[in-house]
């Protein structure tokens, strides 16, 4: 959940998750919609699948490997997530790059190659930190002390070097150019998309759903129609925007209250459906405009 989401959010989801799956067994027995659905308004629900299908790999393992490669070879566990579990459950002598220790590194090392190409190479300096004994000792133990010294002194804007315990040893420092480091290339521009939100309520205020396709985006996640459901009178209810990683999308909703929802359909209680963000957006924004022509009549 840490992965692209800061602590402060994912706490009260991490509770809920813990509490829906407390051993590895359950995660792996439950239905992937389910776990999908814990997940939802954290984003990036690739995520949530792989750790689904990763729970079933280990289930099936027997525990989790105990060697980088055998880590790596798990669903949705790359570079990061497999060097983080082998030095901080495992104690192997690798190091988790984040952000912070990437941050780090560029600035001991004085790397001036601009991210996100110059990442590789960072990395690669960062590996040689733990080359040290007492690192080595406690690989784990390092890797966090790392990441505290990213997040609260060697600080993305004014890093603090008077406090650092590595200023006599950064080449940043030195050279008067931490603050500098690490060098961030132009971001592109994001594309921009448009398209359709239905939400139709019943009288019992339950909202249409569908479920999207496994693969792609909100893949597996339940939705709101973006064709119109058949018998309703639709009515315009605005515009909602929201931001993904690779793109921007702009959502037209229509709304419309029907007494019955059609016999079979997926539907939740619209107060709490368990929807992405975008589809929570959407969903919000035609009940507003509903209850406001309530309100009008």
């Amino acid at each position: 959940m840490l992965q692209q989401t800061v602590v402060a959010t994912i706490i009260p989801y991490y509770a809920k998750f813990l509490a829906a799956y407390p051993r590895i067994d359950d995660l792996a027995a439950a239905q992937v919609e389910d776990v999908c659905g814990l997940w939802a308004g954290l984003g990036y629900y690739a995520r949530a699948r792989n750790l689904h299908k990763c729970a079933q790999a280990v289930v099936e393992l027997g525990d989790f490997p105990r060697d980088i490669e055998g880590l790596r070879k798990l669903p949705g566990i790359g570079p990061y997530t497999a060097n983080a579990i082998g030095a901080i459950a495992f104690g192997l002598p690798v190091l988790p790059v984040d952000g912070n220790i990437e941050r780090v590194a560029a600035r001991v090392f004085a790397i001036a190659a601009p991210l996100p190409g110059g990442k590789s190479v960072i990395a690669a300096a960062a590996q040689g930190l733990i080359r040290d004994a007492a690192a080595r000792a406690a690989p784990g133990d390092f890797a966090q002390a790392l990441f505290d010294l990213g997040a609260t002194v060697c600080t993305p804007k004014s890093p603090d070097c008077g406090r650092c315990p590595w200023a006599a040893h950064c080449r940043a420092h030195a050279a008067g150019i931490a603050a500098s480091l690490p060098v961030r290339a132009m971001k592109a521009v994001r594309p921009h998309r448009e398209g359709m939100a239905y939400v139709l309520l019943d009288a019992a205020d339950e909202v249409l759903l569908i479920r999207r396709p496994p693969r792609g985006l909100l893949g597996g996640m339940l939705a709101l129609p973006e064709t119109a459901p058949a018998p309703a009178d639709w009515a315009a209810a605005g515009s909602i925007g929201h931001v993904f990683t690779h793109f921007t999308l702009t959502l037209t909703v229509m709304a419309a209250r029907a007494e019955l929802l059609p016999p079979g359909a997926l539907r939740a209680p619209a107060a709490n459906a368990p929807l992405p963000s975008v589809m929570r957006k959407a969903l919000d924004a035609g009940r507003r405009a509903l209850n406001h022509m309530s309100d009008g009549e």
